[in-house]
């Protein structure tokens, strides 16, 4: 029920054929981009890994990338991104956009797959000025749960990771900060005819279909 009320805007079809005309994005002059976006403990982590072994893509964390800064005793970035993280915000777009793009100069190739980015309007807006006439953006993933499956996975992974990220009050304030300043942003790239949305509910076997068929329908892979 919570499910419906949060996403009731979205089309019952799972994975809908492109809107936009299909373009061989293997050989086209620019790398590819793709984001995976949805709320903290969505599934999109893991399936960003199947994802890059089945289609070859280079697979940037954004979270990933800013937990590396911050262990980096030397990164000029290492107070604000633990404090921000800590708080359960978003880390300044520049220092983000900057780290994604060190990064894809640094594993070179023609694929990149990119979990957590954008989370904001801030995100994508740096983004788009200096990022998006570099690269292709076909496909965008959307992982959509209820607050209370992703409070209990998070939790779960906090007995195994140790994460300082995963305790109740900063999961809680992750959501909060998905529901207000990313979901705007999945809004705006589905306007662009971008995006599919994913049921990550499920089993990963049968979320896994959905994320082949938006391949399949969005970069012929």
């Amino acid at each position: 029920e919570e499910l419906k009320m949060m996403f009731g805007h979205l089309p019952l079809v799972r994975c809908q054929p492109s809107r936009v005309p299909h373009r061989n994005f293997c050989t086209s002059s620019k790398p590819s981009v793709v984001f995976v976006l949805g709320g903290p403990g969505s599934g999109k982590g893991t399936q960003s890994i199947n994802i890059a072994r089945r289609f070859r893509f280079h697979h940037l964390s954004a979270g990933e990338l800013l937990r590396q800064e911050m262990a980096n005793v030397d990164s000029p970035y290492r107070e604000i991104i633990d404090r921000v993280i800590v708080e359960g915000k978003i880390v300044p777009a520049q220092v983000t956009v900057s780290l994604l793009e060190k990064a894809m100069k640094q594993q070179g190739g023609s694929r990149f797959l990119i979990d957590g980015f954008p989370r904001n309007f801030d995100n994508q807006q740096s983004w788009e000025t200096h990022m998006a006439a570099k690269v292709d953006l076909p496909l965008v993933l959307h992982f959509f749960c209820s607050k209370q499956t992703l409070e209990k996975r998070l939790l779960e992974r906090a007995v195994m990771s140790g994460r300082t990220d995963d305790n109740i009050e900063t999961i809680r304030k992750r959501f909060d900060t998905y529901e207000r300043d990313t979901l705007p942003v999945v809004n705006l790239y589905e306007q662009r005819g971008v995006v599919v949305h994913i049921d990550g509910e499920r089993d990963r076997d049968q979320v896994w279909q959905d994320v082949e068929m938006a391949f399949q329908n969005k970069m012929n892979l």
